[in-house]
């Protein structure tokens, strides 16, 4: 994908990150995105693979096609998508705004957690939607951090998660971007548009939920714009300190985190 940049940057860390998050909320948000026998399907930002390994798994009879800008995390998905035994990826270089395909080549497109980091992601949307047969669909997954609530709050924890906000704007991302779904896929000229909130909700009864999506995802997330926050002076380094501090305190048996992503599905 083409981007201003990528906030969370490309260490194992990071890799490492994903693979937690799509584990977590895989049952969740891949719901229902199963691609029928044949089809030729587009992912779009694919990365290092975290969300490729459940579109094989849940379509093992389609052909799938994941592009990504990075060499990088294209070798890390390659090597995820093998180990796993799946032959049905094809995996293939390439920058979202101009996708080295003839027009109208998938029958189906996903797209899941690339928006959020391109300056245009209407733009974006338009580029994929020509690489889709008339008829056929688009699945878009997105974030949004002004959903998120916690318990317990502290002045500090909600500074560090404005920070990660903060963070993606200045590289010309919006991490606000899934209650915008609905106008760019509207935009970007799809029709049928169906777009509903998937809530995320992690407490103590849920020690799985608090593990993978509080710790492994939301504060490893946060704890990953460490360096360019202060940098930046975006916060003071105690605060800082508190601050992820307190977010790692909403995992605890008495903590409480919830979070909404956006899943659209719309029609060429």
């Amino acid at each position: 994908m083409a981007a201003t940049g990528y906030v969370h940057g490309y260490s194992q860390t990071e890799a490492e990150r994903l693979s937690d998050q799509a584990q977590t909320l895989a049952s969740m948000l891949h719901e229902g995105v199963i691609f029928p026998t044949g089809s030729k399907v587009l992912e779009a930002g694919c990365g290092v693979g975290a969300q490729t390994q459940y579109l094989a798994y849940s379509s093992p009879e389609a052909r799938i096609t994941s592009v990504d800008i990075s060499p990088e995390s294209l070798a890390l998905a390659q090597k995820r998508i093998k180990e796993l035994g799946h032959g049905n990826v094809e995996f293939i270089q390439g920058d979202i705004f101009d996708l080295p395909f003839a027009e109208a080549s998938f029958d189906h497109a996903f797209v899941c957690f690339v928006l959020e980091h391109l300056a245009e992601p209407e733009k974006a949307l338009a580029a994929v939607r020509r690489m889709i047969k008339p008829g056929g669909t688009l699945t878009v997954i997105e974030g949004d951090h002004g959903s998120c609530y916690f318990h317990p709050e502290t002045p500090e924890a909600r500074a560090a998660w404005q920070c990660l906000i903060d963070s993606q704007a200045a590289l010309g991302g919006d991490s606000l971007i899934g209650r915008r779904l609905y106008p760019l896929l509207a935009g970007a000229g799809f029709s049928e548009i169906n777009v509903r909130p998937v809530p995320i909700y992690a407490d103590g009864s849920l020690p799985h939920m608090a593990d993978g999506f509080t710790l492994k995802t939301i504060c490893a997330m946060v704890e990953g714009v460490q360096e360019q926050s202060l940098a930046t002076g975006l916060i003071d380094e105690a605060v800082w300190r508190k601050g992820t501090a307190d977010l790692r305190r909403t995992a605890e048996d008495d903590g409480v985190f919830c979070y909404t992503f956006f899943k659209g599905v719309a029609r060429k």
